[in-house]
């Protein structure tokens, strides 16, 4: 009797654990567009620090992300079990959210070229606890997103699942983003080491060491790019499943092509992609002119008469 009810107990544990990384890959894969823009966004936050300090900062923001989630995860839970209806409005809100960044990030590139340039000119140096703590505040937002996006995968999860996959998905995130974000801003100084060894293969360790230091600028440019398209097509992906509309006339549109003599899996699946991607690049794009205007309206209040 009791060893039937350890193989009951040891059963019921195995089927919650493979539950949660069934849901922990889906999580990971919707919450991917968040981790490009935050590896980005984080590597570039280092950027201008001494390169002694450069592993000290990345630390210190790593661990007040890690503070971040401790906060969300618990509130997520809590919103989750009181108030479940408000999961889906959030994502809509965090996918919007997405799609605007992604959109202000376009809008900055391609129409205020000089003004950046400009406004970085004349930006003083900045020390390393400001650099810190608005890092920390960026991972909050981001933060948010991930845990947001992973609720909308756990919802209908008993609570215990949601906890977690939830926490999993909070360590594997802080882990794997800082971990990365650290041999990045070291990129450097790994290819200035291999350009100084000396010895018999320092020909061959030297031409690595360039390739390195040649390599590691284009690194964070793709990154960058990477990330803001996968800000919309994640962010277009959560607004299109929140409008049922929308999302069926992709579905449809998909359907249709499977009886095309061309059709199969690759041209299936790219039609919703596009789709919401492109949905995303135009709602993120309303959404910045709309703020962009209340910005400026607010302004024009405040000025004296």
């Amino acid at each position: 009797m009791a060893a039937g009810s350890l193989l009951a107990l040891l059963d019921d544990i195995a089927s919650v654990l493979d539950d949660v990384s069934i849901l922990t890959k889906k999580a990971v894969a919707k919450t991917s567009g968040v981790l490009g823009d935050d590896l980005a966004l984080n590597a570039q936050q280092v950027t201008g620090v001494a390169s002694r300090r450069e592993l000290p900062v990345v630390w210190a923001v790593a661990k007040g992300s890690m503070v971040n989630k401790i906060i969300l995860v618990p509130l997520a839970l809590l919103l989750s079990a009181v108030l479940p209806s408000a999961v889906t409005p959030l994502l809509m809100i965090g996918g919007l959210y997405l799609c605007f960044e992604g959109a202000e990030k376009l809008i900055h590139k391609f129409f205020h070229k000089s003004e950046s340039h400009h406004q970085e000119a004349l930006t003083p140096p900045v020390d390393e606890k400001t650099k810190i703590k608005g890092a920390i505040r960026t991972d909050f937002v981001l933060s948010a997103e991930i845990i947001a996006i992973t609720l909308g995968t756990v919802a209908d999860s008993p609570f215990g699942t949601r906890l977690m996959v939830l926490s999993v998905i909070a360590v594997i995130m802080t882990v794997g983003v800082y971990g990365l974000v650290a041999a990045i801003v070291k990129l450097d100084d790994l290819g200035v080491w291999l350009t100084t060894q000396k010895g018999p293969a320092s020909p061959l360790l030297g031409a690595c060491g360039k390739a390195i230091l040649a390599a590691a600028p284009i690194l964070m440019k793709v990154l960058s790019i990477v990330g803001t398209a996968a800000m919309f097509l994640v962010g277009g992906g959560i607004l299109t499943h929140g409008i049922p509309p929308v999302h069926h006339a992709i579905e449809n549109l998909a359907h249709s092509l499977h009886s095309l003599p061309f059709g199969g899996p690759l041209l299936q699946s790219l039609p919703p992609l596009l789709h919401d991607g492109l949905f995303g690049v135009i709602a993120g794009t309303l959404a910045a002119l709309v703020v962009q205007a209340g910005i400026r309206l607010f302004k024009s209040s405040r000025r004296p008469a």
